[in-house]
């Protein structure tokens, strides 16, 4: 009778097994490292924080996530690399805001940010920090704007670049408040910030990761943020969305996968970054820097992605960006 069973239970068995690969397959993801493109050059802030988490996720996973930097073109470059990848789980984006921003300004790329990604998690929020050159005779952003309307040439606000968030800031805080201003665009936030302390250039909407040890070491005035409450690290220096609600701006980082990737891989990825952003570690490290960060669902962040699209297009449109 035993041996009865036990024949009945292979073949069982070896019928079911054509069937249950595939689970077991996904199941097993990741069985190898897999290869995070971040579109941009080293030490940026998407770099940063892909460092900080994926170590994370590495460990929480048991398999190394592997950074990629490629950057060029804005980010398109690494973004097309992994528009085109095999969607098997073992290749990823982690990219920034230029995700939602570029489509508005390139007209010839070989991918559709909206067709060829499936979303799987928000990662973290930075809001800008608008910064100027310590010697200027203001304080609040109420200074800046009656500083700037005083001014018959208006005032020089530097960008990290044509296109860049920091350029679409400066944009809507000329649409909101009315001053003239002169964009001055840099190939980098890190160039823009010494001409700032210099006094080249008056005031910069900077990255608000990049500027805390500046700001406390009285190299560079904080006049507000563009998020929202205080920030961790800088909690004297105000939001500007208090009284201007259309400043509100954010540098994000998220993941995403090429389109078709199985669900139960993004969803196993999507847990495993919740996990990473809400260790302590993980947190701690983001507070030193002012990065935000929050659980969320792969629905919910294509819902953020696709608002964030929306808005930064009216603003390239308004402003006449073009890049290609």
């Amino acid at each position: 009778m035993s041996g009865t069973l036990t024949r009945r239970t292979l073949v069982a068995g070896l019928a079911a097994a054509p069937f249950a690969t595939p689970a077991i397959g996904q199941a097993a993801w990741p069985n190898r490292p897999v290869r995070v493109m971040v579109p941009y050059p080293p030490a940026g802030g998407a770099d940063t924080t892909a460092r900080i988490v994926y170590a994370k996720v590495s460990q929480i996973l048991g398999q190394q996530f592997v950074i990629e930097n490629r950057g060029g073109a804005g980010g398109t470059i690494g973004e097309a690399v992994i528009a085109k990848a095999d969607p098997d789980g073992y290749a990823m984006l982690h990219d920034g805001t230029a995700h939602s921003i570029n489509g508005a300004l390139y007209s010839n790329l070989t991918f559709d940010y909206r067709k060829d990604f499936d979303s799987v998690a928000l990662v973290s929020l930075v809001p800008n920090i608008l910064v100027v050159t310590p010697s200027l005779p203001v304080k609040t952003l109420a200074d800046v704007i009656a500083y700037g309307k005083a001014q018959p040439d208006g005032i020089s606000i530097a960008s990290s670049g044509n296109g860049t968030l920091q350029h679409l800031s400066l944009e809507v805080f000329r649409f909101t408040t009315g001053v003239k201003v002169n964009h001055v665009p840099y190939r980098g936030g890190g160039v823009a910030l010494t001409d700032v302390m210099s006094g080249q250039v008056g005031f910069f909407f900077s990255n608000g990761s990049s500027v805390v040890g500046l700001i406390k070491g009285g190299q560079i005035k904080a006049i507000c943020h563009t998020g929202k409450g205080k920030l961790d690290s800088l909690p004297d220096v105000p939001s500007a969305v208090d009284t201007q609600p259309a400043l509100e701006a954010y540098e994000w980082n998220g993941a995403f996968m090429p389109h078709g990737t199985p669900p139960d891989i993004v969803k196993k990825l999507n847990a495993a970054i919740n996990e990473a952003i809400a260790s302590a570690d993980v947190k701690e490290r983001f507070a030193q820097l002012n990065i935000d960060s929050r659980a969320n669902t792969p629905a919910e962040f294509r819902a953020f992605v696709e608002a964030q699209m929306e808005k930064w297009a009216k603003v390239v449109k308004d402003a006449n960006i073009k890049l290609g």
